[in-house]
């Protein structure tokens, strides 16, 4: 029997479902907003249920979207030839925080993972496949996690696109800045190492 009002337990085990919410912090959560004034509550559930009936994918490149094609492929200021390719929607605000890239993206929603059951044909690639082969794209930037799945998601783009005409970068990894090298991972050293670039004089 649970020790909370059938509507606590509920919402409980609901906000448990979000990723890196235990027990505790659900629990929190769900007494925050039982302490709440009815408007906030009443802002919160409709932000939800806003967010599901409002939001959707791009047509272009698979970003999550209130409009279609998204804000970034809808720009007449951005370089629609440059396509940088990330695993999920939360890495463009990543590479949007540094100021230094105006081209486009492509979402793939995940990376290549076997044990998960995760081939090519559970990424989102295809269109991005189309818009290379039609012509539309100059450089590929295959922004993926410098982890397995992402280092093979990298690799099986890189070898799909080979033979098209288009130039296909990877991000550079290695040392973080404000790290220290002795801190550093025989792969990340590694990845420091063939990122070198030469100093001018």
């Amino acid at each position: 029997m649970s020790r909370y009002a059938e509507p606590m337990a509920r919402l409980i085990e609901e906000l448990k479902k979000l990723p890196g919410v235990g027990s505790k912090t659900a629990q929190r959560f769900a007494f925050h907003i039982l302490r709440s004034s009815e408007e906030d509550a009443a802002a919160l559930a409709e932000a939800v249920r806003g967010l599901k009936a409002s939001l959707r994918l791009c047509s272009v490149c698979n970003n999550v979207t209130d409009v279609d094609p998204c804000i970034y492929c809808a720009s007449p200021t951005r370089n629609q030839r440059m396509v940088c390719v990330v695993e999920e929607p939360t890495n463009i605000a990543a590479i949007e925080r540094t100021r230094e890239y105006n081209g486009v993206y492509h979402v793939l929603h995940g990376t290549l993972s076997p044990l998960h059951g995760v081939g090519p044909d559970q990424l989102r690639a295809s269109s991005l496949l189309a818009r290379v082969e039609h012509g539309d794209v100059d450089e590929v930037i295959l922004a993926t996690s410098p982890t397995l799945e992402g280092e093979a998601t990298a690799n099986w783009l890189a070898s799909t696109l080979r033979g098209l005409q288009v130039k296909v970068t990877r991000i550079a990894t290695g040392v973080p800045a404000g790290s220290d090298i002795e801190y550093a991972d025989e792969v990340t050293m590694a990845r420091a190492l063939e990122g070198r670039r030469e100093i001018k004089h």
